[in-house]
């Protein structure tokens, strides 16, 4: 089992930075451009009021009982979901209960009745949550952290050395939901902003990310009302930082919402029943759900630690457990079929790139709860990106998806800590931390018209126009490939002219590359050299069942270049990479290539390499 730590070759940190889409001309001195040329499908949401001022400030109405024996005794949760008309968080007298609203203990689930009065059966170190309905927003605290839950634990956690949940007492004799009317959560088109591992593991990797992904998101205003959903790894074990995490999202436009990964975790809790309890007390439930426009999102806790004791902090496995399995069945049986479904956690259902490694244990059974319906699924976990598309398929997929191949969509969520915050630091303050299979960090958004979703990726500081990465695999770069590829990164002597490849070579296999972060099965990339037609190039994965191909014939060229020279992973496969062979009549001298990538949505994006033919 791979364990996400921090690798040990990532520290190599040098100030300077550049774009996503720059990586080409700092690695290679090439000439770029970039234009997006086809803007259909937008972001959902252009313009909204002044966030701070019009955002729904507050909490969850929690009304203690006056006598704790009979509490005691109660065996049975009660509240009322009402409308928050003047914003008080308090149910006033001419405040109605909202009826058919969804509420859980994190195992049972209810609809509120005419009146908008719940009950659900009441447990020991249970969280009860209301699933927010179209066209109603749940309050936000200080932070921006969304307010939709109430923990029940009397005792408080056991001895952590975080902290975990305080001593909550008694059952109260009700909690009550506030909910407001939002016209951002009613309208049918809806951007939600996703992060994946934050994963700061101090100060200084916190003002990183501040000055990265949070302030391209403080710049934005499209998400307001689905928000911004932070899918695990929020800080890097040391969860004393789970403060700075909520700090960061005060610079958000729209509510915060997260869910708990394998750096989240009170390792010193070996019980499988406290092992989230910090991050319980700091962000709310470890699974739930939210409805915006015509979307259901569903959170899904998918780490659970420990297996076995005595335990170690990679003694974590991909499963969801019995009783979240239960909550997501009976969550799901309550959403109309013409909803879309977006399914979110911190490791993926299943990926490419470790292919059957990190499977999660259930994923049969999430499948048959989603059978017909139209789903996109979230992950993060591997610092990377991933687009896999209804029908792909590889070998060690074939005992959970058989030969049709995936019946969703599946995204891996690029990292906003990218590779671990590592490579060159630029003068915006950000490192180029190019992750193991070449995508630049950064936050992908969920464009949602009715129930059409549309995946659009913004790396850190970059226009979205930058979408991809070209360069030249040569058997030049495959020799200086296979003689460092074991040396610490970092402290490689970069290739020389890596854009320039003799005619001798030319006849041994030159390919150009284009790493479109991403690509999917459905898209398609075009190469026009000095001017002529446009000739296709090959991906080099067809997913139709194979296994990953990998090495230097199979790398990102411009990754690699970046990587070796000044830290990061191993770019040696990916999903998304294709390669044209240059033609060997190339004449002598400097040639241009302008590449086009379609995606699988129609959105075109243009980008250009100059390269050079030598005797």
């Amino acid at each position: 089992m791979k364990f996400f730590a921090r690798p040990g070759k990532t520290n190599h940190i040098t100030p300077l930075r550049a774009t996503a889409g720059a990586l080409v001309v700092l690695a290679a001195s090439a000439g770029l451009t970039a234009a997006n040329s086809a803007p259909d499908p937008e972001p959902a949401a252009k313009k909204t009021a002044d966030w701070n001022s019009s955002a729904y400030r507050g909490s969850v109405q929690v009304v203690r009982a006056q006598d704790e024996k009979t509490a005691a005794k109660d065996k049975t949760l009660e509240g009322v979901v009402f409308e928050d008309s003047n914003k008080n968080s308090k149910q006033d007298a001419n405040e109605p209960g909202l009826p058919n609203v969804t509420v859980s203990n994190s195992r049972d689930v209810v609809t509120t009745d005419g009146q908008g009065r719940y009950e659900l059966p009441a447990f020991e170190n249970m969280t009860v949550f209301v699933t927010q309905p179209r066209g109603f927003q749940v309050p936000v605290d200080e932070n921006n952290v969304a307010q939709f839950s109430y923990i029940h634990l009397p005792e408080g956690s056991p001895k952590l050395k975080y902290g975990g949940i305080a001593p909550t007492g008694e059952l109260p004799e009700a909690v009550n939901f506030p909910l407001t009317r939002s016209a951002a959560t009613q309208s049918p088109n809806q951007s939600c902003a996703i992060g994946a591992d934050v994963q700061t593991y101090n100060q200084k990797e916190v003002e990183y990310a501040r000055k990265g992904a949070f302030a391209d998101l403080a710049a934005r205003t499209d998400y307001t009302g689905c928000g911004a959903l932070f899918i695990g790894d929020l800080v890097g074990n040391d969860l004393s930082l789970f403060a700075q995490t909520r700090e960061l999202t005060s610079m958000l436009n729209g509510p915060a919402r997260f869910l708990p990964g394998n750096h989240d975790i009170d390792f010193d809790s070996l019980d499988g029943v406290h092992e989230f309890d910090t991050y319980r007390a700091q962000f709310g439930p470890e699974y739930y759900s939210y409805d915006t426009g015509k979307t259901h999102v569903v959170a899904l806790s998918t780490i659970e630690y420990p297996t076995k004791v005595p335990a170690k902090r990679s003694d974590y496995t991909y499963q969801l457990g019995k009783q979240q399995l239960e909550w997501l069945r009976a969550d799901i049986a309550k959403v109309p079929k013409n909803k879309a479904i977006v399914l979110a956690g911190h490791s993926p259902l299943l990926e490419f790139f470790f292919n059957d490694e990190h499977t999660t244990k259930e994923v049969k059974d999430i499948y048959k709860i989603l059978k017909g319906r139209e789903v996109v699924s979230l992950g993060g976990h591997t610092h990377m990106s991933e687009n896999l598309r209804k029908g792909d398929l590889m070998k060690g997929w074939l005992d959970e998806v058989g030969e049709a191949g995936l019946p969703f969509t599946h995204l891996t969520v690029p990292a906003v800590a990218g590779q671990w915050y590592g490579g060159r630091v630029t003068e915006t303050g950000y490192p180029t931390s190019l992750q193991q299979d070449g995508t630049p960090p950064g936050i992908l958004t969920l464009d949602i018209k009715n129930t059409k979703i549309t995946e659009r990726f913004t790396p850190t500081g970059a226009d979205e126009s930058d979408q991809m990465a070209v360069g030249l695999n040569t058997p030049a770069y495959r020799d200086w490939y296979e003689e460092n590829v074991d040396k610490e990164y970092g402290t490689i002597a970069p290739l020389k002219n890596p854009l320039s490849v003799s005619r001798e070579d030319l006849a041994k296999d030159t390919w150009l590359t284009t790493n479109v972060w991403m690509g999917s099965t459905g898209s398609k990339v075009e190469v026009s050299i000095d001017g002529q037609d446009p000739v296709k190039s090959t991906r080099t994965q067809s997913l139709t069942g194979e296994t990953a191909r990998t090495g230097a014939k199979y790398s990102d060229p411009v990754a690699i270049a970046e990587q070796f020279v000044y830290g990061g992973g191993l770019p040696e496969k990916t999903s998304h990479l294709w390669r044209l062979e240059l033609p060997n009549d190339l004449k002598t001298g400097s040639h241009t290539a302008e590449v086009t990538t379609t995606d699988v949505h129609g959105r075109s994006f243009t980008d250009k390499l100059n390269f050079e033919v030598t005797d």
